[in-house]
């Protein structure tokens, strides 16, 4: 019997090693056929990491080969990590979902547009703020009309934004970066702590090294990120990036960025000690096409719930995608940003899905 059961075993981590080795050989060819210089991906559950690989290279034409400690500008998926630090400040009741901005701060009321009057935390966060779009490529304001350290450039940008006219336009979500800069001054002035230490002290909880900018900027031996010609964006200092910092800067390995992620899975089928899955369907669910951070939508097909967000700061490409009704998350990272690299992801992801969500 003891023979029958361990021969079993044997077989089933024989059979699990060759399909692992096979969907690590299928991602390769999507990296080499799409373009990718890296690719890192991993498909998780609540409880445990089912696969984890870094393939490929930092950088275009180098012989330095990837890893998972290789650090990733994860883009707009920022904005998953700071509408978790608000529900955080909520929960510890210092800040609530209904506090409006200029109760904050109502020194900038006068010199604002009245549009904004009423807007409030959860508005900035689900993209409910008429506020307008911005990103790294806007021309106004430029540097020179932006003064101080770090955190009073972010002060100003805000004022400058919200003296701006709202769009002419009536849509059900509002995609506006600024709109996550502006909420990022409502949790310092509700925690009395600049955005950057409310992300380090997270990332100490989570056991996470979170940073921001580019990964090569500190370490030139880091990852490197690759425009659509895969040319490699040189290390620099940009302005901008600390401007939208709460909204697209933060720089995470896969391995930690996988830890964020699995609290969150964790989170929706009420597994979390800091909130309830209630809180977490609420941020994930709670208003149609965007929450707070996640877009979310139902697959014709399967009729499954997916939570999503991709990051697209430039030069490099990154995806996660979440479903609590499998228990399962996708996680996908690449140093390059192109829409052929978009199309490997999608096709990875397809295959994965299929695989690991029955």
């Amino acid at each position: 019997m003891k023979k029958t059961i361990l021969l079993s075993l044997l077989f089933s981590l024989i059979f699990n090693f060759s399909k692992a080795q096979s969907i690590e050989k299928f991602a390769d060819s999507i990296r080499k056929k799409y373009s990718i210089p890296e690719l890192n991906y991993a498909v998780l559950s609540s409880d445990k990491i089912i696969e984890m690989k870094a393939l490929g290279y930092k950088k275009e034409g180098s012989d330095s080969k990837a890893a998972l400690t290789d650090r990733f500008r994860i883009g707009s998926n920022t904005k998953t990590v700071t509408s978790y630090i608000a529900l955080l400040l909520v929960k510890e009741g210092k800040i609530n979902w209904n506090t409006k901005f200029f109760d904050l701060y109502p020194e900038l009321k006068k010199k604002s547009n009245p549009a904004y009057y009423n807007v409030t935390l959860q508005d900035l966060l689900t993209f409910r703020a008429k506020i307008i779009g911005w990103s790294y490529t806007n021309e106004k304001p430029s540097q020179n009309e932006i003064h101080g350290d770090e955190q009073q450039q972010r002060y100003e940008f805000v004022s400058w934004i919200l003296q701006q006219n709202p769009p002419k336009e009536k849509y059900s979500v509002y995609w506006s970066n600024p709109s996550y800069v502006i909420a990022s001054l409502m949790l310092e002035k509700a925690s009395g702590k600049q955005y950057a230490v409310l992300v380090n002290e997270l990332g100490k909880k989570l056991k996470i090294k979170f940073d921001f900018g580019q990964p090569n900027f500190k370490d030139i031996k880091q990852t490197w990120g690759h425009n659509e010609k895969l040319e490699p964006e040189n290390p620099s200092d940009n302005y901008k990036l600390n401007w939208l910092s709460s909204a697209g800067n933060i720089n995470v390995s896969l391995a930690d960025y996988t830890k964020f992620v699995q609290l969150q899975l964790q989170g929706l089928l009420g597994k979390s000690k800091v909130a309830s899955a209630e809180d977490f369907n609420f941020m994930h669910y709670g208003l149609p096409e965007f929450s707070f951070g996640w877009n979310s939508e139902t697959d014709e097909t399967t009729h499954l719930k997916y939570s999503w967000h991709e990051g697209t700061p430039g030069s490099f490409l990154t995806q996660v995608y979440i479903c609590k009704d499998t228990d399962k998350a996708f996680v996908f990272f690449a140093n390059v940003q192109s829409d052929k690299a978009r199309e490997g992801l999608a096709l990875l992801f397809e295959k994965l899905n299929k695989k690991y969500s029955k």
